[in-house]
């Protein structure tokens, strides 16, 4: 059965902005990445961290539950010569069943909250080498939004979604308000064998166009097209109204903090 993110998958693949090179970059210091580590990539979506990471290891593992995301991704490894990566059909609570080989380094994109933390981190126990350990990281908006008089853009698409989606449409329990996800991600992490955390940060500003600004909406899975139905193409075409009322301009600055949470077991 397909996931909420389906319909969502090619927006993903196309609209998502990439994580920032230091973030690879602290990766690859933390755990001496040299082209010979396995890496497992759960919650992979179309490989926005897997792609990236495919260079500084001997092989990837990308296991998503979407197949759409995973077609997504094999198109984009396809595209850019990435042949270490494996792409398979699995979620955090079948992890153990993969038969993966010995892990040295497993990265979690926002998925991780959707997870059973407590079961997966004892899983990964036995997944993981010795100084092998978790690499979480999430993106959070950061400042307003604000590009000129008025209400902040990301307050025009909460209207118009709230319009077509009801007022509920902003997703509800652990991490659905950014400081509370970074937090949650950081005391699971120090409650499991992967006590030793380390939380680094990026701000991250980029000027989107109207269509990045609508495919990244779409991107997301409570907003993805199937959501919509027959009122996929309204709910565009008043979106873009409304963005363009806010700014003429059609460009908007998009604002996040890029958070990754290292966790590793404490050193004896």
């Amino acid at each position: 059965m397909s996931t909420p993110f389906a319909s969502a998958a090619p927006y993903y693949a196309r609209y998502r902005p990439p994580y920032p090179a230091e973030c690879y970059a602290l990766l690859a210091d933390r755990f001496a990445l040299d082209g010979s580590q396995t890496v497992l990539d759960l919650g992979a979506g179309p490989g926005t961290l897997s792609l990236p990471l495919a260079p500084l290891v001997e092989h990837v593992y990308a296991v998503d539950p979407e197949p759409a995301m995973l077609a997504e991704g094999c198109r984009l490894a396809e595209e850019l010569g990435r042949t270490n990566v494996s792409w398979l059909r699995g979620d955090a609570a079948g992890v153990g069943r993969l038969c993966l080989p010995r892990l040295d380094l497993c990265v979690i994109g926002g998925a991780f909250h959707r997870m059973d933390r407590v079961r997966l981190l004892a899983d990964l126990d036995g997944m993981l080498a010795p100084r092998g350990g978790i690499a979480v990281v999430t993106t959070s908006p950061a400042g307003s939004g604000r590009s000129g008089p008025g209400p902040s853009w990301p307050a025009v698409v909460d209207e118009v979604c709230a319009r077509f989606l009801g007022a509920d449409h902003r997703p509800q329990g652990p991490g659905a308000e950014p400081g509370d996800e970074v937090q949650d991600v950081a005391d699971r992490l120090a409650k499991s064998v992967f006590s030793r955390v380390e939380i680094t940060t990026w701000e991250q500003s980029t000027r989107c166009t109207l269509d990045q600004l609508v495919g990244l909406q779409f991107s997301r899975a409570r907003c993805g097209p199937a959501r919509f139905g027959d009122r996929k193409d309204a709910f565009e075409s008043e979106l873009r109204d409304a963005l363009l009322a806010h700014d003429q301009d059609g460009t908007y600055l998009r604002s996040v903090t890029v958070t990754a949470a290292v966790g590793t077991r404490p050193r004896r």
